[in-house]
């Protein structure tokens, strides 16, 4: 039955109002970037701005990484360097670890996987003076790879809990064609299983990636040099002792937003492509 014309417009209508309702605070964080401190600090505010300016996004590009708009440069390839790292890392081990939780049966199982979930559970203040320790200890303090480490630690049983209950939602019978056929475990599942769950697979990168970009309080307390500081505590540090930067502040949440942007939009292409990929033996 074909829906009526003014259920239609009542959809599009009520999408257009979502859609702005979402990307308003984004473009206001544009507008903010633009504008002088002058018009973010005018009253009545001016959504608008009267003198649009790039000084700010010139100042990251080109300075020094003396200053804190250099040093947020510098915090970009940083955040890169970790966040991919960790992706990387986390999605190896939590793949073949799900993947063990979801097929093979073995004693204590559930025990093990919820054992995994509680470190992700816990809250960063209360094992952050532990990890400070740790870290010192072993001279990784203030390092990419003492970050690195720390992230795959609470991304890596993200990755399990996510990957392991996809793994349970695919049917087992194309993994036992498989076996029948000669194929090894490892091989039915790079072979069979992977390509079928690529779409979880990519939605868990994404989210592993944005766990690992937008971490705050470990970067803030493990760091302290601006080769090892990532983006939101670059960010945070354009806060000056007496006055605010808010449009460099602004610029800042504006280039760091990019790369999950378009992670989310190349990750769709696969997610979508991803639902009808996968094949069955004839």
């Amino acid at each position: 039955m074909k829906p009526r014309r003014s259920y239609l417009v009542f959809i599009h209508i009520a999408a257009v109002a979502v859609a702005g309702l979402i990307l308003a605070p984004f473009g206001w964080l544009l507008f903010a970037s633009l504008s002088s401190q002058n018009d973010l600090l005018a009253r009545p505010l001016s959504w608008i701005p009267r003198d649009p300016t790039l000084e700010r996004y010139r100042a990251i590009a080109t300075t020094s990484g003396a200053d804190v708009a250099g040093a947020f440069r510098t915090s970009l390839l940083t955040s890169t360097i970790v966040a991919g790292s960790t992706v990387v890392i986390s999605m190896c081990v939590g793949v073949l670890g799900a993947y063990a939780f979801a097929r093979l049966r073995f004693r204590l199982r559930r025990m093990t996987l919820a054992l995994f979930l509680s470190t992700y559970m816990l809250p960063p203040i209360a094992i952050i003076i532990p990890i400070y320790l740790i870290l010192s200890t072993v001279g990784l303090l203030d390092s990419k790879l003492g970050l690195i480490i720390v992230y795959c630690s609470f991304v890596t049983p993200f990755v399990l809990w996510i990957m392991s209950n996809f793994f349970l939602s695919l049917p087992q019978e194309l993994e036992d064609a498989a076996r029948v056929d000669g194929c090894s475990r490892l091989g039915a599942l790079f072979r069979i299983v992977l390509p079928i769950a690529r779409p979880g697979l990519f939605a868990t990168m994404m989210f592993a990636f944005l766990l690992a970009w937008d971490e705050f309080l470990y970067a803030l307390v493990l760091t302290s040099s601006s080769n090892a500081k990532t983006v939101p505590v670059a960010i945070a540090e354009f806060t000056g002792r007496f006055s605010v930067d808010f449009g460099l502040v602004a610029a800042g949440g504006v280039l760091a937003s990019v790369p999950p942007v378009l992670l989310a939009l190349a990750f769709q292409r696969y997610i979508v492509g991803g639902l009808t990929s996968g094949a069955v033996k004839g």
